[in-house]
């Protein structure tokens, strides 16, 4: 009796929220590759920190951007905030516009954190995704066959531990739950963005760096160490290590850009499958009933 409930409430808790689902699953695949190629840049000549400020001056003169990007394999600067051309560090001057796969990464990341500009449309999903896969579990262990059913549930169990671990993390970055194990060190007072690059090149270097800018009402810079995005707090009294937001890190595959980043895409491509093939199933299941129902109805009208 309880068993085909939950099933019923697996099916259609699933198909209500499949396209929203589907559309978060498919940027999070484009997203689990970010930190690979965020790290890859890192490798590339050292940044001068002279270039940075300059460019930051010549092309923000009313200092209105809250933030720079910065990609030292392409020698690229991008200034957020403000409706502005990537800049060429080499040369200072702007670049043309394009297609770019950092461009791919910033749509991926909008849609991903506010599907149809709707953050709460993200969240009741992710909520959604939760609770279909918990009335999963308690339906019990499957039986593993060799058909579309089958490797659904095998892969529903056998991935659990990740899949389930994606959804909640991410969870905890919509309700700003960190688990952090210290308070930030006080904020010591904002700065300006490109004293913020100077303090931060004097003791990093700036081409792992991935941004420095205005988070959380407080100046921030995102530098890789040993393939870890490590947050740094910038402010009037120096430059500052931040306590390790862990769900952060896990969600987007921070904590070992090459290994959490392979984690991250089979988790993706897990709930991609399984999403996909309860689609099907439940399509198949409709279309055996449709062909069923004629047959039924003219052997009831040849009797009648």
């Amino acid at each position: 009796m309880i068993k085909p409930l939950l099933l019923r409430l697996h099916r259609w808790i699933s198909l209500l929220f499949a396209l929203p689902l589907l559309a978060i699953i498919a940027t999070g695949l484009i997203l689990s590759f970010e930190p690979m190629v965020q790290v890859s840049g890192t490798n590339g000549p050292a940044i001068d920190a002279t270039r940075v400020i300059a460019a930051i001056k010549r092309h923000d003169p009313d200092n209105k951007a809250r933030g720079i990007a910065i990609n030292a394999g392409t020698q690229r600067l991008t200034l957020q905030g403000i409706n502005a051309p990537a800049i060429d560090l080499a040369t200072g001057e702007a670049l043309p516009e394009g297609s770019t796969l950092s461009g791919l990464f910033l749509w991926s990341r909008f849609t991903h954190e506010r599907l149809l500009g709707q953050a709460w449309l993200v969240t009741t999903s992710t909520i959604a995704m939760v609770v279909v896969m918990l009335i999963g579990t308690l339906m019990g262990l499957p039986r593993l066959r060799n058909t579309l059913s089958g490797w659904h549930k095998a892969t529903a169990w056998f991935a659990l531990p990740l899949i389930l671990l994606s959804p909640l993390t991410g969870l905890c970055l919509a309700f700003g739950l960190t688990f952090q194990a210290a308070s930030p060190p006080p904020g010591g007072g904002r700065i300006a963005l490109a004293e913020a690059v100077r303090m931060v090149a004097a003791e990093h270097d700036l081409s792992h760096a991935i941004s420095i800018g205005a988070r959380g009402g407080r100046m921030m810079a995102r530098i890789y160490e040993d393939g870890e995005l490590r947050a740094y707090g910038v402010s009037a009294t120096g430059v500052t290590a931040l306590p390790r937001n862990w769900p952060r890190l896990i969600h987007e595959g921070n904590w070992s850009a090459m290994i959490a980043s392979s984690i991250n895409a089979v988790t993706s491509i897990a709930l991609l499958t399984l999403l996909c093939t309860g689609v099907v199933i439940w399509a198949r299941r409709r279309l055996r009933k449709a062909k069923r129902q004629p047959r039924g109805v003219s052997s009831l009208k040849a009797a009648t």
